[in-house]
């Protein structure tokens, strides 16, 4: 029954665009990502290069997505497509992942792998170079953004929420006053 209802959702004509994306971050990324921590905990190599292979694949996707989204998204179950090539990408049993590494972006990645390190050095030395001159201000975002996590951390001290929190109502002298004026404006 819940399997039912949880397929109707993700067939139902309307509003269904919100369920299916929902689903394909919570599958695309949210079940990788912790995935990958436990690969990583466990120190499973085996694992680690499945998940390698896997955000190789998804980030690829993603770039190309990235340009052909506003085109692709006007296609009826463009997003129900997406998360089936998602969960397909996972899949132990067809690894969809390492058929997309080793078939598509290892063979492109190893023909180009000359100029793509000259553009990341170059991207990289940029970055470094921009990041140099610019050390004072960045410096600056820092101290600021500490000083935003620190009061922040105080003001959820559960005393000061409590405090905090209280609502007070209007002032009974201020009503008054209030009246008043408006006796005299009369």
């Amino acid at each position: 029954m819940n399997s039912e209802v949880g397929l109707r959702l993700l067939l139902c004509p309307l509003g269904s665009n919100i369920v299916v994306r929902t689903a394909s971050c919570s599958v695309g990324v949210v079940l990788p990502v912790y995935s990958t921590f436990k690969a990583i905990e466990r120190r499973d190599h085996d694992e680690q290069k499945k998940w390698l292979m896997y955000w190789a694949a998804y980030g690829s996707f993603s770039m190309v997505e990235l340009f052909t989204d506003k085109l692709l998204n006007w296609f009826p179950l463009y997003y129900h497509t997406k998360l089936a090539f998602l969960v397909w990408l996972q899949l132990p049993s067809i690894d969809g992942a390492k058929q997309v590494y080793m078939n598509h972006l290892r063979p492109f990645l190893l023909d180009h792998q000359a100029k793509l390190d000259r553009m990341v050095g170059f991207v990289y030395g940029e970055m470094s170079r921009f990041v140099s001159q610019h050390e004072e201000e960045v410096m600056f975002v820092k101290t600021i953004l500490m000083k935003i996590l620190a009061a922040s951390k105080v003001n959820t001290r559960p005393e000061q929420r409590q405090s905090s929190a209280a609502i007070e109502g209007p002032n009974v002298e201020d009503e008054s006053d209030s009246e008043d004026d408006e006796l005299m404006i009369e």
